[in-house]
């Protein structure tokens, strides 16, 4: 994943506090002293402020979070470095989920207090887990919802979400033959864009 060329990484640096009492500051400096030591180009520091109040949260949203999956969506970096696990990801599902996506941009991870560096060929080694990882929660997932099933049909009920409107399938191949993109029929037949796809799938198959 590191660039074999001269030029220098370009690091995304995310800090997160839990409260406005709280200094980012202990983070940002100790993380830009190690960009420099590394030779690394910072091309942005995110910074969230949230409370670790679950109940104060309501309505408010990681910025910074946002504004840096976004950045590393469209590839303007090559590394994003964090001081540790829990300043960078609320919750294991989070931090499994964004590492993945950091993986498949070809995104490298560093974090700073716990040694774990995937511009190292050791630290490369740590995708993998937590690939594992992913892949182990989601196959028991999957052994869960067949046994839910299974344990549904034996107890004789009706699966899967009623049919709100069963003409809105036609509607919609018409519409989506005429051109207009999944938002805009889910915009004018009240259904969200995944429901319009679902509902468009089932229509083609009942053909």
């Amino acid at each position: 994943m590191v660039s074999t060329m001269s030029k220098p990484l370009k690091v995304a640096i995310y800090a997160r506090v839990s409260t406005h009492d709280q200094d980012p500051d202990t983070q940002l400096l100790a993380l830009r002293e190690y960009a420099a030591r590394r030779g690394f180009m910072v091309h942005k520091e995110y910074v969230d402020v949230i409370s670790g109040d679950f109940t104060k949260r309501k309505g408010r949203k990681d910025t910074a979070f946002q504004a840096l999956m976004a950045d590393a969506s469209q590839r303007v970096i090559d590394c994003v470095l964090v001081w540790k696990y829990d300043r960078f990801a609320r919750s294991l599902g989070v931090l499994i989920t964004t590492l993945q996506q950091f993986n498949s941009l070809g995104i490298d991870f560093i974090s700073y207090t716990q040694s774990i560096d995937t511009t190292t060929p050791m630290g490369r080694l740590f995708f993998h887990i937590i690939g594992s990882f992913a892949e182990f929660e989601r196959e028991l997932i999957g052994e869960r919802v067949k046994a839910g099933l299974v344990k549904a049909r034996a107890q004789g009920q009706t699966l899967g979400s009623p049919v709100r409107d069963r003409t809105a399938g036609g509607r919609m191949v018409v519409l989506r033959k005429q051109g207009l993109s999944l938002r805009e029929i889910a915009r004018r037949e009240g259904y969200s864009p995944t429901g319009v796809l679902k509902i468009l799938r089932r229509t083609e198959r009942a053909k």
